[in-house]
């Protein structure tokens, strides 16, 4: 066996076409290897970028394994020296190790990960990474497409995949992780590995997009795919009404851009069945980035002839006219879909994949921060609000909602289909059984789509935490949950104050289960899908003690000390705990204001009715009456908007019942 595994790759225009390049050696040296025989070395995937190194620009090289393992990474230049060196082992499965050379020499570069443990002769695992003297000519783009597909997705591409994603959204677990706009993470070098991967400068211009959240997981699919060469497609689809899922109609590959397919069907029940355009531009649901009605947007009389996008920036811009979280809602058991429902394990849950809220949100897994002393592990998830910004989350009953309900579709974590191309045939996605068997993937699973509620969060509590839980920090690290989930609220009233002191007029409120889903300044200012949340999330809280007690046998109870006696030391901790968190609003006059969890709490019936971006700021808090707080509102919504909270939508918010569409 060979003290070192090494491969060379020639950093030359037409090799890059033809694929991977230092990727693609990685890869063929997986099948290659005998197993057993030095295995961590041929499931190790080395990724330089930019796609050609040269000395021009940056040098960053990514290690990427699916095992835990420990070592040191280093960088040796040309001449020998150890240009960069890290034991700082990133990820929780995939686990990468990181380095960048500001202006590396021309030559070739040794990328050396020297293990801790195992074999002697497999220790130390290098690959060869040329970097040229001159600009290599970056891959061309044809007068067909700016797009060219130059590999296919696998369980190497998928882990890649995983890995830039926890990178990008990279940050100590307690840390707030938020941007206004979601070119300003890509924008970050720091973060985004694949920054001018290409050799084109593609990302130094910005886009302008705003994606929300159905949007913001296809853009983040689709950068990654675009950059590495990958098949990339999407669907479009309905809502689901009448008691039916969402169903998707038609799908359009990278390679097939443009409208050119047939009208979909009609939906089942469905008013008309009139032609429908999949990929003409709607107005913006208040989760989601697409039409508010069932079917496509009906075609013109003379429909304009299809034009292909030729930058991506275009291609961004088609894809968020067509997408929306009716996609990622379509029923578990249908293969013509985007996304694929998995098991909940911890292979399975890895950054990248999605989670369906059954009530029109969408979130995307970042990073698994495992169990330690006692204290719960925990998922972060990123999500973009209608304003456009993004925000890091945690999972947690209060922010991921799981329920069935026909009507709704399929809530719960899903991956991305495949993308496969058949012998040299048209690109397509891989269907449930095939997903189910193929040796990459193997994580297709109905299973959550057949849990029940409370079994669904139980075996998620499982997954984050296998060993028995220290029951007042698992409690603890709830309510840090809900004090997260109201700062963000924070932010969320703060933007309605400030676009009422720009435009002062009236808000118009939609009618009925649209103040949930609509368009224009209500969608984003108000707060009642966000408002929804909290008001779960605070019974969450306030339950937590009883939810202990049903689940005691999850929590290491102290020796002598009875479940009923644990019990009632969390409701001391919890009553200690809502005192001493605090946030901090802006009132009307730009004075600040501190409530205390337990204020928000005290306060929970009045925010069944403290979403309207009409009311002033102390109003959204649920200010009482003739107090010191209120004494500097100045704006209230209109009577007639207040008595519909009041008689007619109120009963959601009270009862926690999601108005379903007829």
């Amino acid at each position: 066996m060979r003290l070192a595994c090494r491969f060379t790759v020639a950093a030359t225009a037409w090799l890059l076409i033809a694929g991977f390049s230092l990727l693609l050696s990685t890869m063929e040296s997986q099948a290659q290897v005998p197993a057993g025989i030095c295995k961590d070395s041929a499931e190790l995937t080395v990724l330089p970028s930019p796609l050609a190194p040269w000395t021009g620009a940056p040098l960053r090289v990514m290690v990427v394994t699916e095992k835990p393992l420990k070592g040191v990474f280093s960088l040796t230049a040309p001449d020998g020296r150890v240009a960069a060196k890290s034991s700082d082992r990133h990820g929780g499965s995939p686990y990468f190790w990181l380095a960048e050379i500001a202006a590396p020499a021309a030559g070739t570069w040794h990328a050396t990960l020297a293990l801790n443990d195992g074999p002697a002769e497999c220790r130390t695992i290098t690959r060869d990474i040329a970097v040229s003297a001159k600009k290599p000519a970056p891959v061309p783009v044809t007068a067909a497409s700016f797009w060219q597909v130059r590999g296919g997705w696998n369980s190497t591409t998928e882990t890649l995949f995983a890995a830039w994603i926890e990178k990008l959204f990279d940050a100590p677990p307690d840390q707030d992780l938020s941007w206004k706009v979601w070119h300003e993470v890509l924008h970050d070098r720091s973060r985004n590995f694949l920054f001018n991967h290409l050799g084109r400068g593609e990302d130094n211009a910005r886009s302008g997009l705003r994606p929300d959240c159905a949007d913001f997981v296809y853009f983040l699919r689709a950068y990654f795919a675009y950059k590495m060469g990958l098949p990339f497609g999407y669907s479009n689809c309905s809502r689901g009404t009448g008691g039916k899922p969402p169903k998707c109609y038609q799908w359009f590959d990278i390679e097939h851009p443009e409208v050119t397919r047939p009208p979909p069907p009609p939906e089942p029940d469905s008013a008309s069945a009139a032609p429908a355009a999949p990929a003409a531009p709607a107005p913006r649901s208040l989760f989601a980035g697409a039409q508010p009605v069932e079917m496509p947007v009906p075609l013109p009389v003379t429909p304009p002839a299809p034009k292909r996008p030729a930058t991506f920036g275009e291609y961004l811009k088609d894809v968020g006219d067509v997408v929306h979280t009716g996609a990622v809602r379509v029923a578990g058991a249908d293969d013509n879909t985007d996304f694929y429902t998995v098991a909940l394990t911890e292979h399975a849950l890895r950054p990248g994949t999605v989670y369906a809220d059954p009530y029109g949100h969408v979130l995307m897994l970042v990073h698994r921060e495992p169990e330690v002393d006692g204290k719960p592990g925990v998922f972060l998830a990123v999500d973009a609000e209608p304003d456009g910004s993004i925000t890091r989350k945690r999972f947690w009953r209060g922010n991921f909602l799981f329920v069935h309900d026909p009507a709704l579709g399929s809530s719960g974590f899903k991956r991305f289909r495949p993308i496969v191309r058949d012998r040299n045939g048209p690109l397509r996605r891989l269907a449930n059984a095939e997903i189910a068997k193929n040796p990459n993937y193997g994580d297709f699973s109905l299973d959550p789509s057949q849990m029940k509620v409370e079994d669904f969060y139980d075996r998620m509590d499982d997954v984050m935490s296998p060993d028995p839980l220290d029951p007042v920090k698992a409690m603890s690290d709830a309510i840090a949950s809900l004090h997260e989930q109201v700062k963000t609220r924070v932010t969320s009233v703060e933007n309605g104050r400030k676009y009422q002191e720009k435009k002062p007029g009236e808000i118009a409120m939609p009618n009925g289960p649209s103040i949930f889903q609509t368009t224009g300044a209500w969608e984003d200012y108000s707060t009642p899908a966000r408002d929804f949340r909290l008001l779960i999330a605070i019974d969450v809280v306030r339950g937590f003690p009883d939810r202990f007690a049903r689940r005691a046998a999850r929590y290491a109870v102290p020796a002598g000390k009875s479940i009923e006696s644990v019990k009632g030391e969390l409701q001391g901790v919890l009553a200690s705990e809502l005192a001493s968190r605090k946030i901090t609003y802006t009132r009307s006059d730009g004075s600040p204001w501190t409530l205390s969890l337990k204020d928000v709490l005290d306060r929970m019936t009045d925010f069944e009715m403290a979403y309207n971006p009409n009311d002033c700021a102390e109003l959204r808090w649920a200010a009482r009456d003739n107090t010191e707080e209120a004494s500097t509102c100045k704006r209230h919504a209109p009577q007639a908007q207040r008595a519909k909270m009041s008689s007619d939508y109120r009963a959601w918010f009270r009862e926690r019942h999601w108005p379903t569409r007829t």
